[in-house]
This record gives structure tokens, C-alpha cells and sequence, in this order.
């Protein structure tokens, strides 16, 4: 990705993101009730399941988005450390992966994100931080790029399960 020496900022209107952060678990738990076992657990060489694709929204959830959002809102300006998502699809811990488990997971992670989210005032929402990958970056446009993180893993469990066209 190419670097500017601006920082990122957001298009979209900051209810706006939390509404569509907010929808997530359900439009996720949605598609997944539709499935099997089996349902959830195939994929095409190369990609991942739809249980997969569950548990790394779960993870991600913690382990990078809200993490990256809580250093940039108490450290001035950063560096947030790329995340190996194949690295974390190899070793991931595997203890908690039922559909019950996943969804309700991801509700309760999401809900300690959006909490954060709902408190911001326009001045934390331009609080800066810088992601060697992507350069630098403030709250509000690493928000929409959460945003887009989650439309784009639904559409792909949706394609895994043959929701999709």
C-alpha cells in the first residue's frame, strides 16, 4: 500500500460506523444458524470456513481493533504492529468454537468495542496512530476500516455457505 505523508481519515459519519459495527453479530449468527456442522466447517483450497472466518471476527475483535483503538486513544501517535492472520489461522486456540460459543463470544467483544465507540468525542476521533502497512491513520478512519473488515468476512461467509450469488 502506498504511504502519504497526510494521515487517513474517515468519509463516513461516526453513527453510522457503530450502527454497522453493531450489526454484525446478528447478520453473522443469521447466516450461520442456516448451517451444518459440515456447512461451517468447508472451504474451498486455500480459504477459510465459515467458522473460521467466525472465530477470526471474534479474535480480530480483541486482538487487533479494539487493541489498536485503545493504544490510540492513550498513547499519542503509536506504531501499531501488523497482524500475521495466517500465522493466527495455523496456530489458533481452538477451545471455544461451537456456533453458540462463537456468536456469543463475538456479542460480548463487540459490545465492550462499541461501548468505547459510543463515549468518543470529535477529538478522540482524530487521534492518530501509524500501521507500517498502512501508514498513518486516525480513530475515526481505522473505525470505517473496521467497518469494512466485518461487510467484507460477512460476504465471504455468506459465500461459503452458498448464500451469496
Amino acid at each position: 500500500m502506498s504511504h502519504s505523508s497526510e494521515a487517513r481519515h474517515s468519509t463516513t459519519s461516526h453513527q453510522e460506523l457503530i450502527r454497522t459495527l453493531a450489526q454484525t453479530p446478528e447478520t453473522l449468527e443469521a447466516m450461520l444458524l442456516s448451517a451444518s456442522d459440515t456447512g461451517l466447517d468447508s472451504a474451498r483450497p486455500g480459504e477459510w470456513s465459515a467458522r473460521t472466518v467466525a472465530a477470526h471476527l471474534r479474535d480480530d475483535e480483541f486482538m487487533v481493533m479494539r487493541l489498536r483503538l485503545e493504544r490510540m486513544l492513550v498513547e499519542d501517535g503509536p506504531l501499531l504492529t501488523p497482524f500475521d492472520e495466517g500465522a493466527w489461522a495455523a496456530t489458533r486456540w481452538r477451545g471455544r468454537e461451537s456456533l453458540q460459543e462463537l456468536v456469543a463470544d463475538l456479542r460480548m467483544q463487540r459490545a465492550a468495542s462499541l461501548h468505547i465507540l459510543a463515549r468518543l468525542d470529535e477529538a478522540q476521533w482524530a487521534r492518530l496512530g501509524t500501521q507500517p502497512e498502512i501508514g498513518t491513520f486516525d480513530i475515526g478512519w481505522w473505525v470505517e476500516h473496521w467497518a469494512e473488515h466485518d461487510v467484507d468476512h460477512l460476504k465471504q461467509v455468506a459465500s461459503c455457505l452458498g448464500l451469496s450469488d
